[in-house]
Formats: C-alpha cells, structure tokens, sequence
C-alpha cells in the first residue's frame, strides 16, 4: 500500500490540464521476477514518474511505451519476455528470467472510476478489496482503463463466469487476469496495510515506529497522555488510552512491550480474549509463562488457537541485540505470519520465491 500512497500523493500535485498522467501496472507474471502482479508505476509526460513496476529494468522502457499509450489516449498491454536469448528483446541478459505483462492506462480526471481515484479510496479502508481494471471490452458499459470496485457493484453486474472467477480470487487471495468473450479483466486483490499497535512508550517504540512507517503499515500506540511525546506523535496514525478498547481487524497486530510485568499481564489476557490475529510479547518465556500461570489461578482459561497467535519471544531468531536490530526482527516477523511464512534463509528454501502461475 505504500507504493499506492505515494502514488496517490504525486498524482494530487500533478496539474492535470498541463501534463498527461497514465498508470502502468504488471498485471501478469509467469517465471521470476522483481515485482508481481499489482506493482505500479505513475507516469508523467514530462518524464516523471513515481513508483515501479521492476527493479528498474524495465522502467525506462515502459516509459516510452506508456507516452505512446498517452499520445494516442489508448489503453495498451505490453509484454516483457525475460526468458529469451535475444539481443533485440528488452531485458536479455537482466537478472530476472520471467514473462511480465505490464497494462498501460492513461489516466482521464473527470473519470470518477479512473485508478487512481479508486486506489485512493482503498486508502483508509482497513478491509481487502477486489478491484476490477477493464483491460478492453466490446460492451459499451465497461470502458476500458477503468477501475470498479466490487463490493460497490449491484448484484447480476456480471454475469456468472465473472463473478465465480472474482469469488474464487478473492477467496484464494491471488489477483489474475481472465480473458472472456468480449471482456478482459484484471482481478486484483488488493489487501489494506498491516496496522501495528504498540502497547508501550518507552524508547525502543521509536525505532519500530520509524521502520513501520518506512513500510508504509499503519503504526498506533497504547500509552496515556503523560507518556506521549512530540516525536511519538509525529510517528504515530493513532494513540488510544490504554483505558479505551482498541479495534482490531485481520490485518492488525499488538506488540506488548510495556516493559512493566503487570501491564504486561493485563495487557496479554486483553490482547488473547480480543480477535486480534498477532500477539507478539516482548521479553523472555519464562515471564510470559509466569503470567499466564497467574492468570490461569485468577481463573482464565485459553484455547489452542488463542495460545497459536501468540508470538513470545517475540521476533524472527536473527541475532538482535539493540533496539533497532529488535525492531527489525519483530516487523520481519509480523510480516511473515501475515504472508503465511515461516521466515529463514531464502537460500534453504526449495523452489521458487513466488508462487508461479
């Protein structure tokens, strides 16, 4: 979400009657590559742009490919083939080795259902959204270039090829192209941020609320008012009272590291009786196992599944020692439980990266 942040940020300066806008977007990847499919790059025709759609091989290209799109007011697909010994094909010889489809749409600013004006209303949101891109259609109500947003479409929108493939993407998580008779689409699952809530105040929030924000995760802190500073404030989207309830969805994650047992022990029995996906808790097993003892004798009881989303000693086994190595290690955890990773050496893993289509 960070790259469709900044994104959104560059296009809001852009005086769109001087300079033409279009978005390029991979859409499709077979093989290896940088970026998978949803990775976008702005395009200005003044040379700008902002985002990316590779590590940087194929970017020039696709800016002269996309002035071209814009030129003709024309929404175009462009495929780079990484695979091929060709000297005339672009990116022989470049690190990747992998078919990326890249869609090229200028961007109109009276169209209400434009991307970016659609990608900019999944920014506050904090559920998972199947947008649409129509790609090219012979049916006058699909225009191509634009973007819909499925939860906002009236029922019998599409007919039901289309609507069983959004369903099944969205239940599997994985955006796909479809080719149908006379329509073809982009179905891009497209989840919120990873919001992050730090249950403490003292100086080791700082670094995790620098790299969190560097990731573009939505970073909230617990403390009350005596203990929040100006640079918390600076670094924070929210701070909640520790008297207060604090929402949660499936894309949240707590971090108790209150550096107080008893805070620390309330705040645990608070955090498994919630609904929240991640507990992480700073500190070592056996303080943990203290007080789950203790809340146990006071007469609470815990489930396997409330037990399994609790992250203690909290943090990926990288060797941390200071509070940013820390830092590091939680947020690389939190990352891997939401992508359903194991973390570890990626040179250890058998196969792929990235699951191939």
């Amino acid at each position: 979400m960070k790259e469709i942040r900044d994104i959104v940020e560059a296009y809001k300066k852009i005086d769109t009657d001087a300079v033409k806008v279009a978005l390029a977007t991979v859409i499709h990847v077979e093989g290896s590559s940088y970026r998978r499919s949803g990775a976008r790059m702005l395009v200005q025709d003044n040379g700008l742009w902002t985002g990316g759609i590779s590590g940087g091989c194929l970017e020039g290209d696709a800016l002269r490919k996309a002035h071209y799109s814009m030129a003709r007011n024309r929404v175009d697909v462009v495929r780079y083939d990484t695979t091929k010994e060709d000297e005339q094909q672009i990116g022989v010889g470049l690190g990747c080795n992998g078919i990326i489809d890249v869609l090229l749409s200028p961007i109109d600013p009276q169209d209400e259902h434009n991307p970016i004006n659609m990608l900019a209303s999944c920014l506050p949101e904090r559920h998972t959204n199947c947008l649409l891109t129509i790609i090219n259609s012979t049916d006058k109500r699909y225009k191509p270039g634009s973007m819909l947003k499925y939860s906002e479409l009236p029922a019998g929108y599409f007919d039901k090829e289309v609507t069983a493939d959004i369903e099944q993407a969205l239940r599997s998580g994985k955006s796909v192209v479809r080719q149908y008779a006379g329509l073809h689409l982009f179905i891009e699952v497209l989840p919120p941020a990873i919001r992050v809530v730090l249950f403490g105040h003292g100086y080791d929030v700082y670094p995790l609320l620098r790299i969190g924000n560097e990731l573009g995760w939505e970073m909230d802190v617990v403390a009350r008012p005596a203990q929040i500073t100006p640079a918390m404030k600076t670094l924070c989207k929210q701070i909640y009272d520790p008297d207060k309830q604090v929402p949660v969805d499936e894309h949240t994650a707590f971090v108790l590291m209150a550096h107080d047992y008893k805070t620390d022990k309330d705040n645990l029995l608070m955090a498994l009786q919630s609904e929240v996906p991640y507990v992480g808790m700073l500190g070592p097993l056996k303080r943990r196992n203290e007080a789950l003892a203790e809340l146990r004798e006071e007469g609470h009881t815990f489930s396997e599944a409330q037990m399994a989303r609790l992250y203690n000693p909290v943090g990926l086994h990288i060797g941390a020692t200071g509070p940013e190595e820390i830092a590091l290690a939680i947020l690389a955890e939190i990352r891997a439980h939401f992508s359903g990773k194991e973390g570890g050496f990626l040179r250890s893993k058998q196969g792929p990266i990235h699951e191939r289509n």
